[in-house]
């Protein structure tokens, strides 16, 4: 990680760049000190937020279902504006609530720890809920984010941390019952993020992302949830 002062920042680009916490920034909304939900950031993280978003690639569906298959999960990218908006977010979010952890189980969930499966993975339609993705990747406006947040495991491989073949087959399963009734299978994608790669590290979940679906079965599947992006 890597702190950064006023008198570093965004050095690519001209000799007068601003520091990358001034970018996508009104200028009479400018800070001179960076603020310190944007402190400590990744180096990643930093060149994201210190590119105009009129120069960030809005990733098209191929390009999704390429990244997906790749397994180059760390490609996803937020939209730069979007990503500072989700960092301050986050960061009021740790205050009020403890951690997002805290957030999402109390106000997104409804669920209570410590969580407790009446079945086995997706036997039971109680032991999961679909919602939106708050704070979705800079993708196609047509695709649809979603998340599967689940009560139960899903089995990792202990030497990989990836899923195994029977976790996998699961959520194929599961996939086709749920989705494949209402959707072509090059609509949708699912994968689960590398456990570096988790926000939400103490609640089981996948994501899912449509291609153009229809909005009614988005929202009965989701029962009308909103993302927070779009509530903030």
């Amino acid at each position: 990680m890597l702190a950064q002062g006023p008198e570093q920042g965004n050095k690519m680009g001209s000799l007068n760049a601003l520091p990358y916490w001034q970018v996508n920034v009104p200028e009479n909304e400018r800070t001179e000190a960076c603020p310190d939900f944007l402190c400590n950031l990744s180096l990643k993280d930093i060149g994201i937020i210190g590119t105009p978003d009129s120069e960030y690639h809005v990733a098209t569906w191929g390009e999704v279902q390429q990244i997906v298959r790749d397994n180059r999960l760390d490609a996803f990218r937020r939209v730069p504006s979007q990503l500072r908006r989700y960092l301050g977010y986050t960061s009021k979010l740790r205050q009020d609530y403890g951690s997002v952890m805290n957030f999402i189980l109390t106000q997104r969930l409804h669920w209570e720890m410590p969580l407790v499966s009446k079945g086995k993975p997706f036997e039971f339609e109680e032991d999961l809920k679909i919602l939106q993705n708050d704070w979705p990747y800079g993708i196609d406006k047509r695709i649809v984010h979603l998340v599967v947040w689940t009560k139960f495991d899903l089995e990792e491989d202990p030497v990989t941390t990836d899923l195994t073949d029977k976790a996998r087959a699961e959520i194929e399963a599961f996939m086709q019952q749920k989705f494949g009734g209402r959707l072509s299978r090059d609509q949708y994608i699912w994968f689960k993020n590398w456990r570096s790669l988790k926000s939400v590290q103490a609640v089981e979940h996948f994501h899912v992302m449509i291609f153009d679906p229809d909005r009614t079965f988005i929202d009965e599947i989701t029962n009308g949830d909103i993302p927070l992006c779009e509530k903030v």
